[in-house]
């Protein structure tokens, strides 16, 4: 353990390197410098103005930051606090801090978080108090070091934007509002499985968003939700206060409507409704099933030893599908593998868009029946089996549906978007179902039972050259992962890049662990040492940006690397 210094030190060392070659920094690396308010912990230091910031750690005591002891009482609440407080602690550095020599010099930033809240390893309640994790650009002048401009910006900018973040005032609403709102998301998610609901809505929702790369909620003329009569649910808050909304029964659901009339809005509400969002979000009222896996078509992508047989089968050339393996997935047989690969990491709800969907997989009308005849179409189409994904094995389905209406043969629940506003037609449909179109289902015999698959850990290889573990982001599409790149593009519920850093260092750990046993067991293990360990687990270092990711993106992500191999499982 580092012995503590004081300040004072900080500043000794600084003037004393001043002006000398950058390298000298590294004088600081591994102490740990404390006042009457923090102790400032230099966990590592940069090489060069210009390579990646240096990763500072500020520890504040409870008694210091003053924070209620009722806003930190349970887990949930300490994960929105802290989010909070990171937010703060981003704005403050903004506000206070610049460029201050080259490279990087002079930077203060933190893993600023976005409309969701996730537990983040840069800030963290404990029972002693709150520890923030940031990075710090050391001043340079080319490759020197400027002291001078170091101690201003360690010993007076960064300390102030620490007690911005940190030091709590007198009456904190918005430390309460967050808290609450999170608690009650938590709370209202936790309620749905109870009533046979896969999400909810609550009435006065804004759903839209200002853009496709902004995901802030629309300003303006925006149309409130409002549930059909016939779909209102009454669900409690952890206050004993009702909310009402529409809530989506389990079984097979179809969102119908013309277009630009919101049908996507509310699917990718949906989508995102496994996360808690800040207050004043707009969709802080709309809640789902926390194993919600949205799935699509992927053209190219690679798939390793799947089971597709319950949708493709007989491939020309007699290609087995019961272990399907390809480095060029079609549309059809990459959807196929994404609804099992979902369904083997524990999913009970699947979610599709017919926009992003491979129109083959979803839908085989009469008149193709007729032109082509079944033993000669490999594809048996969701449409043939989503019935018995519910049936069977308790799966259910949200679809958006504009150009198919052999769907309501087998919907239980139809809503119609019209003009943003929801509407129950499940009635008309069914009406409308009972008309027969003359198309007979594809389907031959059940649903199989997904198939256990046990990777290979040495196909789990996270070195790079002379480097051991090499992983990297590209914004929020793409994982670098040793040799590796992953692309996740069409992993429609990663919200930020750190959850690419935690799902690359899962997969890491998922590559030390794995001796035979199923991913899904390995997966279970993973989530057990992230309760138990935290981010620690991932990486004892201690990284500024990783963030909370499901089971269902680390498998995303395992199912996308190239290099992975699979066996049959043992357990």
């Amino acid at each position: 353990m580092a012995r503590i210094e004081d300040f004072g030190a900080l500043v000794e060392t600084l003037r004393r390197i001043d002006g000398k070659g950058y390298r000298a920094y590294k004088d600081l690396s591994g102490r740990v410098f404390a006042n009457q308010h923090l102790d400032l912990h230099i966990d590592h230091v940069q090489g060069d103005p210009f390579a990646a910031p240096s990763r500072l750690r500020a520890f504040v005591p409870h008694a210091v930051a003053d924070f209620e002891p009722e806003l930190y009482a349970t887990e949930v609440r300490r994960v929105a606090l802290a989010d909070l407080v990171a937010r703060r602690f981003a704005r403050a550095a903004r506000r206070r801090t610049g460029r201050a020599g080259s490279g990087k010099s002079g930077r203060i930033e933190i893993d600023e978080p976005d409309q969701e809240v996730l537990a983040r390893s840069c800030c963290g309640f404990d029972d002693e108090g709150i520890t923030l994790r940031f990075s710090v650009g050391l001043p340079a002048a080319g490759r020197r070091v400027l002291g001078r401009a170091a101690i201003t910006l360690l010993t007076e900018e960064l300390l102030e934007v620490i007690r911005d973040a940190t030091f709590a005032p007198e009456d904190d609403r918005q430390a309460h509002r967050i808290t609450q709102a999170v608690e009650t998301q938590r709370h209202l998610r936790g309620q749905l499985r109870a009533r046979r609901l896969v999400a909810f809505v609550a009435d006065g929702a804004r759903l839209p968003r200002r853009s496709g790369v902004d995901p802030r909620p629309m300003t303006g003329d925006v149309v409130p939700f409002e549930s059909p009569p016939s779909l209102r649910v009454e669900l409690e808050t952890p206050a004993g206060e009702v909310v009402t909304g529409m809530g989506i029964p389990e079984g097979v659901t179809l969102i119908v409507g013309g277009g630009y009339h919101g049908k996507s809005t509310l699917l990718q509400a949906l989508e995102l409704g496994i996360y808690d969002h800040i207050p004043n979000d707009g969709r802080e009222g709309c809640v789902s099933d926390p194993t919600c896996v949205k799935i699509r078509a992927e053209d190219g992508r690679r798939v390793e030893g799947v089971d597709i047989s319950g949708f493709i089968d007989d491939l020309p050339g007699g290609r087995d599908t019961h272990s399907f393996r390809t480095e060029d997935a079609s549309g059809s047989t990459s959807q196929a593998a994404a609804v099992v690969e979902a369904l083997e990491a524990g999913s009970h709800c699947l979610l599709i868009d017919e926009d992003t969907a491979a129109t083959n997989f979803m839908i085989r009308d009469r008149r193709m029946q007729r032109l082509i005849a079944k033993d000669r179409e490999p594809i048996t189409p969701y449409v043939d089996r989503v019935r018995q994904l519910f049936d069977e094995q308790g799966v259910s389905s949200v679809l958006v549906v504009g150009g198919s209406g052999d769907y309501f043969d087998v919907a239980d629940t139809v809503i119609a978007m019209d003009a943003y506003r929801p509407t129950d037609v499940t009635a008309e449909a069914r009406a409308i179902a009972s008309d027969p179109t003359g198309r007979a289902s594809d389907a031959r015999g059940p649903l199989p039972a997904t198939t256990p698959r046990a990777p290979r850990g040495d196909s789990i290889d996270a070195s790079k050259g002379k480097r051991e573990v090499k992983i990297g982001t590209r914004g929020v599409t793409t994982l670098e992962f040793g040799e590796h790149r992953i692309d996740l593009s069409a992993v429609g519920q990663l919200v930020c890049r750190s959850q690419l850093q935690t799902i690359g260092r899962a997969l890491w750990r998922l590559g030390q662990a794995a001796d035979g046993r199923s991913l899904s067991a390995l997966l279970d293990e993973i989530e057990a040492a992230l309760h138990r360990q935290g981010f620690a687990h991932l990486d004892p270092a201690g990284r500024t940006d990783l963030a909370a990711v499901r089971r269902f993106e680390i498998a995303a992500a395992l199912n996308r690397l190239r290099s992975v191999q699979v066996d049959p499982s043992a357990s």
